[in-house]
This record gives C-alpha cells, structure tokens and sequence, in this order.
C-alpha cells in the first residue's frame, strides 16, 4: 500500500531535492541540490531507512495531510515550528506518521530552509539522473516546478543508500569563509582588503540561484565596471555585478558568467550562509586553498 501526502499549504519555491544532478554542467545544467546540504543529511541520519528525495521548505513552512499507509519522516534545517494533529512537537525531529494526520511546519526564530525526508522514495521522475527540481531550467522534481496546495506526491518502497556524514557547522556567526576567486587579481588590492575587512548584509533578493548583498561601506563602488567572457561558475562564486553588487551563486546559478568573480564560498560555509535571512550582517574570511580542502576532508570522515 503506498502512502500520499497531500499538500494542503507550501511556501515560496518549495520544492523537491536530492543530493543534486552532477555531471551536465557542461549542457547547461547546475547541480541544484539543497540549499543546505548538511541539513538535507541530518534529516536522512534520523530516519532507518531514508528515501533519496527531501521536501525543501522555505521560510513560510508547509502543510500536509499523510493519506494511505504509515511511514516514518524527519524533520531538519533553520529553525521551524512543527505541529502533528495540532500537537506541538520538537524540531528537528524523526517521527512516525499514519493515514490521517495533518501536519504544519510554521516558521522559527532563524533560518530559510528546512528539510523532510522520508522513509519512502518520492513518485517523480529521474530527470537527467537526478529528482533534484532546478526552478531557473524547470526540470526535475513535480514537474520541473515549485509545490504548491493542492499537490499529491505518492511515497513508494524503495532501496536505501548509505548516508554520507554531514560537513561540520562552524558555531556562531563567524565570518564567512572564501579562497579568492578566478578575478581577484583584477581588482586593486586595498578594494581587496577592504572587501575582507567590510561588513555585508543579506539583501531582500536572494532565491536559489543567487543572494545578493548589499555593501553599506562602497566597497565596490568605484571598481570599475568589468565585462569578461564568460566561462563555467560553481555554487558560492561571488560575482560582482556592473553596479558593484556582490552576490553569491547557490545551488541553481546559471552555467556561466560574465561579470569578475572576486571569491567563492568554501563548502564548509555554504550551507549557513544560504540559511542567514535578510537584514543579517556577514563578514568574509580569506582562507588558502590547503586549508578549504583541510575543513573539506575532516567533514568527510565524520
């Protein structure tokens, strides 16, 4: 018997994501993926037997009705609230859920993206390998497009894979930390040393494919307007556009740019910074190349 849950409410841009559709960059096609991974593979750690495909919820939650066979999903990322049949639960959690139940997940005090995952694969289509929904090409996952009310996903058996760890989530409200980018010799060394000293804000515009950031201190504003052929950029690339705004490209950016790339993002600090709201202020950490592989291995061997 398979189980369906019904979308009865969802958020802005949610939508369906794996661990992403690596490999077609070279067609045009980024990974997409959650936005913050480590918190997609601790929701996967707290169930048995967890399916590929999550839930990504955005800042206004979601609701749901689970029709048909019981099943058992886990809750993680930012911080929510989360109810079942109005009983306020604990967030994160890992819970066992029946024909019947209602649930809501409102939002918390932080946080823009949560993760549900299941026991159950999601009933969608591999798209290019990957279930992962990228909104900018409007493939993958529901259709190639974000859930909204009214949705039915069907849960179906599936063969569980192992589950990676998750990369360590460096404490507090540290700096951001980057290696300086394919451009940075472009721009003149004191705007790079003002860049590593200013402090940043996370603007209103942000949504998977880029969060621009507002620069109160001008940091950019008199580079001077750079036009470059464009060529292949990854996730947490900081692009500065032709009006000095920095901003730094997540998991569905487009293949390739044409604006200077001053720095990227290392992996270790993608995932909290894709989780700052806006109006959160962020500072930038060079780190060397040694080092970001260094952060890299030791989350991979826990």
């Amino acid at each position: 018997m398979s189980t369906t849950i019904h979308i009865t409410r969802a958020g802005p841009s949610t939508t369906l994501q794996d661990a992403g559709r690596f490999g077609a960059l070279q067609h045009g096609i980024s990974a997409s993926g959650p936005m913050d991974r480590s918190a997609f593979l601790r929701a996967g750690l707290l169930l048995d037997r967890p399916a590929s495909t999550a839930i990504e919820l955005t800042r206004a939650g979601i609701g749901f009705a689970v029709v048909g066979a019981p099943c058992s999903a886990a809750f993680d990322g930012g911080e929510f609230s989360l109810r079942v049949n109005s009983r306020v639960r604990a967030w994160p959690a890992a819970l066992k859920l029946k024909d019947g139940d209602v649930v809501e997940v409102t939002p918390g005090a932080a946080g823009n993206y949560g993760y549900l995952r299941f026991d159950r694969e999601v009933d969608v289509p591999l798209v290019v390998g990957s279930r992962a929904t990228n909104l900018v090409a409007g493939l993958g996952g529901f259709g190639g497009r974000a859930l909204k009310a009214g949705d039915a996903l069907t849960l179906t058996e599936h063969r569980p894979e192992p589950v990676p760890a998750p990369q360590p989530t460096p404490p507090g409200g540290g700096p951001i930390r980057f290696i300086w980018g394919l451009h940075a010799d472009l721009f003149e060394m004191p705007t790079r040393q003002a860049f590593i000293e200013a402090k940043f804000a996370v603007s209103t515009r942000l949504d998977r494919m880029g969060v621009r950031l507002t620069d109160p201190g001008g940091v950019f504003a008199g580079a001077p307007i750079l036009s470059l052929v464009s060529d292949a950029i990854v996730p947490g690339d900081i692009q500065i556009l032709g009006d000095g705004t920095p901003i730094v490209l997540m998991r569905d950016h487009q293949p390739t740019g044409g604006y200077p790339r001053i720095a990227t993002v290392i992996s270790a600090d993608l995932d909290r910074f894709a989780q700052l709201r806006p109006g959160s202020e962020l500072a930038f950490q060079p780190v060397t190349l040694q080092k970001a592989r260094q952060i890299y291995l030791q989350g991979r061997a826990l």
